[in-house]
């Protein structure tokens, strides 16, 4: 059976790889001890703490223009590497719960496991980097004790996260909550979707 907190354990690691480098261009090199499913979680995450410093570089005050666009393009191309990483997650679920004869009370969920499992990897890398801040040198204790308290806050989080997803995937697995895919349908990225794109240019 499928555990959230074996996910926190990949996360963790995917983190941890990542500032050995601390650096948005470093190689993503999958470990190979992992299944493949644990393989796609690893990348999943590596994804996410690229972006993450992605998302710190691109509010630099000095940020040239040009490497202001260049960074906030490479945002938009990880935005869509997520998306379709969590919809394949969500794949292998519906896959992995084909023949699971749904009741006919079964629930829906408000979202789907994988995009539980991306707020999971997402509370991980907050819960990294707001640890970081806790233990800085060159802060005031003012600011380390309200880092502190956002701590506690992210751990309660992503404990009552591990519960949740849990119990959703045993219901799944029990037929009382119907598995099933979705599709984001971005459009924005889209050259034949986006008006913007696709429009032939005003003369």
């Amino acid at each position: 059976m499928f555990k959230a907190e074996h996910c926190i354990q990949i996360f963790n690691q995917a983190i941890d790889d990542y500032h050995r480098f601390d650096d948005v261009d470093a190689m993503l090199v999958l470990p190979e001890f992992y299944s493949i499913q644990d393989q796609e979680l690893y990348k999943k995450c590596w994804i996410d703490t690229v972006q993450w410093h992605l998302e710190d570089i691109i509010r630099i005050p000095s940020l040239p223009a040009e490497k202001f666009i260049e960074t906030k393009r490479r945002i938009d191309v990880s935005n869509q590497w997520r998306t379709d990483m969590v919809e394949h997650i969500d794949q292998w679920f519906a896959d992995q719960y084909i023949s699971v004869s749904v009741l006919p009370n079964a629930r829906m969920n408000t979202e789907t496991p994988a995009w539980a499992i991306d707020r999971l990897s997402i509370l991980c890398l907050k819960i990294y980097h707001m640890r970081e801040q806790v233990q800085r040198t060159d802060s005031t204790d003012e600011l380390v004790t309200k880092c502190r308290t956002k701590l506690e806050i992210l751990l309660m989080q992503q404990e009552d996260l591990v519960k949740s997803l849990n119990a959703l995937i045993e219901e799944i697995s029990q037929g009382k909550t119907l598995m099933r895919t979705y599709q984001q349908m971005k459009m924005y990225n889209d050259p034949k979707l986006n008006p913007q794109l696709y429009a032939k240019p005003k003369i």
